[in-house]
């Protein structure tokens, strides 16, 4: 889990945010080659003239053409997934780095930041860290995990297969240019349909998420990120992973397709956005194609004209991982246009989208589309988006437009994120294929989530009931079946086909009204309660402090976004030592619960506790206080490796009030009175609910959309430039608009009212020139909408490219014959100061003539801090992979590399040990010498 510092460091730093990548956990796919790949090269040390503390090992500064790039080597190789790799220092986001073909290595662009700013690094992904394993050896011990109780069944399983005979088939069309990708994407895609339906049908459309694109035949571990594939290689027909779900809903009258996306996978690292609006652009691109065949079937592929005729007017995106957000943009573009210049479709909209569902899905841009329907599917086990951060496709959504849209969260205990996908499955997958819920085999098992665990599903049980759900989402958003709504809206009921999974969900919108929000101004008094933050760095404002020795792993509606500090995301934190303390929540207005039967609550307490216990009470605006009921809470099994601190849903009638003569018009203050004896909680919010699904209709709302501008800093004089926004749609609406500090990181952050063709979001950047060699610096600013707005690209800036030319750097002897016990020095130089850090590696080569140094001859801490290896066994000073990151700060002209060497009491020849200036890769420099130092023997 990504760590949070209790002291608190604040580095001068900001990285560039441009490259995008994604991974699941530290898993050994492959072992580490050795030293001859050049993308793969030893681990390195810094040295620098101002501080010769070296950087965490397997970390290190490459410099060069311009800009300079922080780079993270991992031990073993990270596989390719959907989750973003992620630098941190402490609780501030450094950027994205994009990944090297090894696997294991991954570089960040930084603007100007010295090693000392650079304190506590971490690699997370998903929230997970990537370079150290989650700890709970300090955790309670006595908090065991228990499986949930089964709840009753719901009337109607929509998991039977239904009474339709299928054709299955695939089609290939010509691929497609995508803006921003260099190679066309592929159009290739497995239908799926009833066979002699009558009339047209709903059409449900999949698409897959991030995986590796390739892998050889035979082979036990190589794939491959590549596209199109390399001789020798077969595509990874990850499309083909969902023909189980498929089938079902075949079987039930809908017609499915599935699309392959690998083309986007394979390129997705260097798009700002991860590759969403491209997936968009490909979702848009099938649906106009089955458009054109509902209009003219013969055009169509052989399958579908077999097939039954589709409605394009009931269509439902299911999206894993990063298909997830990619079908979420789709829905997004389909109501709201984006930028032409960014869309990869651009025709008309001849189908309506009447609902998606995301499964382990990302949402880095925390941009739900408010008035489309959904249904997320969060595996509790999920290695690859660990940190849930899906959930936000429910709590992004509140207050944003009209709240009619049905927004379902769908816990599912025990799965992980790859087997709802079958090609992602091991033991089914025709390609590599593993469980994403990677545990250190020198740890201890995971008690929730290890193979075997009571509370682990298998392959086939998670597959079986992520397939009941997919088919809940499909009969309630395209069939119109309220009697299927219970299973997704909080109402507590299961599907039995999706047994013996133990699956939860909350909701909101709906028929829900009123809404007490914890960030929507309200009041919070009592002992023990108070408005938290989602994400802050200040754990006494924090909701949930991960460094905290109660706190066990995290929880999803507190998954991080861009920035270190949010305004306006929080909750209300509850904390007592004996029952009794009411926690009252004024709203900053009465609301009205006057249609409603019950009152909805959010409520999360600690993993693996049980038996919390609150009453409910309400006063209306004549100070009229009603207890309308209990409410009791367990908490999800949990683990340090999980986001199980979840909200379930919890109602208590409002037949007490309204017995009671409360005026349910104008209620103004929820009250929480715990029973326990002591514990925690958070409430999330608190609704007036109705059974029922109501209809919805998008609203017209205006849309923004951040770009990106690079400029030449130029030799003299100053520039003012302006970041890039367009506001398109209808109407006015609020987003709330962050701007970075380049240097520091930190944001300052203002609520602007946006139009369509305005410029409200208006950030100057000045430009100074010079003629000082320097590193690109960016400008950036993110956005995210609060109210009647929707964001389509949320993040993006002015980027500050150098245009002055690199120093010369030199390599040059200052002590290279000595004594043994004397100390060799050779000197890295430019030839003139500079401003910024300037950063070089040298290389220890092997010697070409005569007895080369051994470990044994130089001063073993020296060895021990610029290797991190030992003397021992002795062999020469070369095979240790010495390799050294110089540092030249700023105003110095140079920075000198010693070799202590050591006495001793052996009669030895002549030794020498060669050096010499190496690119980013470790491999020396075409144009430069190597460079000779020699060691005598003692007289």
């Amino acid at each position: 889990m990504s760590a949070r510092g209790v002291l608190r460091r604040e580095p001068l730093i900001r990285a560039r945010r441009i490259c995008v990548t994604a991974v699941a956990v530290l898993a050994a796919l492959a072992s580490s080659p050795g030293l001859a790949q050049a993308e793969q090269p030893p681990p390195s040390r810094l040295l620098s003239a101002a501080d010769d503390d070296p950087l965490p090992r397997g970390w290190r500064i490459d410099g060069g053409s311009g800009s300079r790039e922080l780079v993270w080597r991992a031990p073993k190789a990270v596989p390719m997934g959907d989750a973003r790799v992620e630098f941190r220092t402490g609780d501030r986001l450094l950027g994205v780095p994009e990944p090297a073909r090894d696997g294991r290595t991954f570089r960040l662009a930084l603007d100007e930041a010295r090693p000392e700013q650079l304190t506590d690094l971490q690699v997370t992904a998903g929230g997970r860290r990537l370079d150290a394993a989650a700890d709970d050896t300090h955790r309670s011990r006595s908090r065991v995990p228990r499986t949930p109780a089964r709840a009753p069944a719901n009337g109607v399983d929509p998991g039977e297969p239904g009474s339709y005979r299928t054709v299955t088939g695939e089609y290939d069309l010509d691929p497609v240019r995508l803006p921003g990708y260099d190679t066309p994407v592929e159009m290739t895609a497995e239908v799926v349909a009833p066979k002699g339906a009558t009339g047209s049908r709903p059409l449900a459309l999949f698409l897959h998420g991030r995986h590796a694109t390739c892998y050889k035949p035979g082979s036990e571990d190589d794939v491959t990120g590549d596209w199109p594939c390399a001789d020798g290689y077969k595509p990874i027909p990850s499309h083909l992973g969902y023909l189980r779900d498929q089938q079902l809903l075949a079987s039930q009258g809908y017609v499915t397709v599935s699309i392959s996306a690998n083309g986007i996978n394979a390129q997705d690292a260097d798009a700002e956005d991860a590759g969403a609006q491209a997936r968009s652009s490909l979702v848009r691109q099938h649906l106009a194609h089955w458009a054109d065949w509902t209009d003219h079937p013969s055009s169509a592929p052989a399958v579908v004209r077999e097939a039954a005729k589709a409605d394009l007017s009931k269509v439902l995106l299911v999206g894993h991982s990063r298909g997830g957000e990619g079908v979420d943009r789709a829905a997004m573009d389909s109501l709201y246009p984006p930028p032409a210049a960014e869309d990869g479709y651009g025709g008309p909209v001849r189908w309506k989208v009447r609902g998606t569902v995301l499964i382990g899905p990302t949402i880095f841009g925390q941009n739900p589309v408010a008035d489309v329907p959904s249904v997320t599917l969060l595996p509790g086990c999920d290695g690859d988006v660990s940190d849930l951060q899906g959930e936000n496709f429910v709590d992004g959504t509140r207050g944003i437009s009209r709240g009619t849209a049905l927004h379902s969260a769908v816990y599912m205990v025990g799965a992980n994120h790859n087997y709802f996908n079958s090609e992602w499955t091991p033991g089914e997958a025709v390609a590599p294929a593993g469980d994403d819920f990677w545990s250190d085999p020198e740890q201890p098992a995971d008690p929730v989530c290890a193979p075997g665990a009571a509370t682990r599903l298998t392959a086939a049980q998670q597959h079986k009931a992520g397939a009941t759900y997919i088919a809940a989402a499909a009969r309630l958003f395209l069939a119109g079946d309220d009697r299927v709504r219970p299973l997704l809206d909080g109402s507590g009921r299961r599907a039995p086909s999706a047994d013996p999974a133990r699956v939860l969900n909350h909701a909101v919108g709906g028929r829900r009204s009123g809404g007490f929000l914890p960030d929507g101004g309200a009041k919070v008094t009592g002992a023990g309660a108070r408005v938290c933050s989602a994400v802050d760095p200040d754990p006494a404002v924090a909701c949930l402090d991960p460094e905290a020795p109660e706190t066990l792993g995290s929880s999803p509606h507190f998954a991080w976004w861009e920035t270190e500090q949010e305004t306006g995301r929080g909750a209300v934190d509850l904390t007592w030592s004996a029952p009794g303390t009411a926690a009252r929540i004024t709203a900053a207005e009465p609301l009205s619960l006057r249609d409603s039967q019950k009152l909805a609550l959010r409520v999360f307490v600690p993993p693996n506790t049980t038996g919390t216990k609150f009453d409910v009470s309400v006063t209306d605006s004549a100070d009229r206080r009603v207890t309308l009921g209990s409410v009791e809470v367990d908490g999800l099994p949990g683990s340090a490796n999980t986001a199980s601190y979840w909200a379930q849903e919890l109602r208590v009638p409002l037949s007490a009030a309204t017995r009671a003569g409360l005026d349910l018009r104008h209620v103004k203050s929820l009250e929480l009175t715990p029973r326990s004896q002591s514990g925690r909680a958070w409430l999330m919010d608190a609704w007036g609910w109705a059974p029922g699904t109501p209809a919805v209709k998008a609203a017209a709302l205006p849309r923004v959309d951040v770009g990106r501008t690079i400029v030449k800093e130029g030799d003299s004089g100053t520039r003012t430039y302006h970041v890039p926004v367009e506001v398109s749609g209808h109407g006015s609406g609020q987003v709330r608009v962050y701007v970075f500090d380049p240097d520091s990181g930190r944001t300052e952050n203002r609520l602007v009212t946006v139009r369509p063709g305005s410029d409200a979001i208006d950030v100057p950047v000045e430009v100074k020139g010079d003629t000082d060699y320097g590193y690109d610096t960016d400008h950036d600013i993110a956005v995210k909408a609060v109210h009647n707005a929707v964001v389509g690209k949320y993040v993006g800036g002015i980027t500050v490219a150098n245009d002055d030319p690199e120093p010369v750097i030199t390599l040059s002897p200052v002590t290279d014959r000595v004594t043994e016990g004397e100390t060799l020095t050779w000197r890295l130089s430019v030839d003139a100061p500079v401003v910024v850090d300037i950063w070089q590696p040298v290389r220890v080569l092997p010697v070409t003539e005569g007895a080369e140094l051994s470990t044994k001859d130089v001063d073993p801490q020296w060895l021990a801090d610029w290797s991190g290896d030992v003397p021992d066994p002795e062999r020469p000073l070369h095979d240790t992979n010495l390799w050294v990151w110089m540092n030249i700060p700023p105003g110095d002209t140079s920075v000198d590399f010693i070799v202590p060497t050591v006495r001793d009491q052996v009669a030895e020849p002549t030794e020498s040990m060669a050096l010499a200036l190496t690119d980013n890769n470790a491999d020396p420099l075409p144009d430069r010498p190597t460079l000779t130092g020699t060691v005598l023997d003692t007289p």
